[in-house]
């Protein structure tokens, strides 16, 4: 199987992190997972500028993964006025792309924000400052996804159109809505 060029895009708070840890979790090892806050914040430490270093170097991390034969998953909020032109570039350049765009409300991103173990990082205000609704890419499409989508959902949604998950038969959903039989 060609890798696989996935990238999942909302605002803070919507979901996209548990997502791709599940992804990972269900499909094993094999997925590069880009994530734009490590590399923004941790690596470069910049404001989220238009011009920042953090955007190219996502690009060139999904590509060296990919050319290396990994599943990559990029995400990130990841506005579209900064992030859009070199995450086109991606989907021009990697034709196996799936892109998907958590279209989750403000109040329900806040109330997920709470329940996190980084609740205390940042504000609702922050998060308010932050917020863009329905922030689509104009190219590529993205699938996109909603908050009546629960996480096993949508990470079944995810690893059956991208081809990375398990046959629906082989799949036995537990409380938590994990796979059996995985970690």
């Amino acid at each position: 199987m060609e890798p696989r060029l996935i990238v999942v895009r909302g605002n803070s708070g919507s979901g996209k992190s548990s997502i791709v840890e599940r992804i990972r979790a269900a499909h094993g090892r094999g997925i590069a997972y880009i994530e734009q806050d490590y590399v923004r914040r941790i690596i470069f430490q910049e404001l989220d500028d238009p011009n920042g270093a953090n955007i190219e170097a996502i690009g060139q991390l999904a590509r060296h993964a990919l050319d290396r034969g990994f599943h990559t998953v990029v995400e990130g909020i990841l506005p579209t006025v900064r992030y859009g032109a070199m995450l086109a570039e991606l989907a021009r350049d990697h034709a196996d792309h799936f892109f998907y765009y958590l279209d989750i409300p403000f109040e329900e991103t806040v109330r997920r924000h709470a329940t996190r173990d980084k609740a205390n990082a940042f504000t609702a205000a922050d998060m308010a400052d932050w917020y863009r609704p329905r922030d689509l890419l104009e190219q590529p499409r993205e699938t996109i996804i909603d908050e009546s989508s629960a996480l096993g959902a949508t990470v079944q949604q995810i690893l059956q159109e991208t081809g990375l998950g398990l046959p629906a038969a082989e799949l036995e959903v537990g409380d938590d809505d994990r796979p059996a039989g995985r970690e």
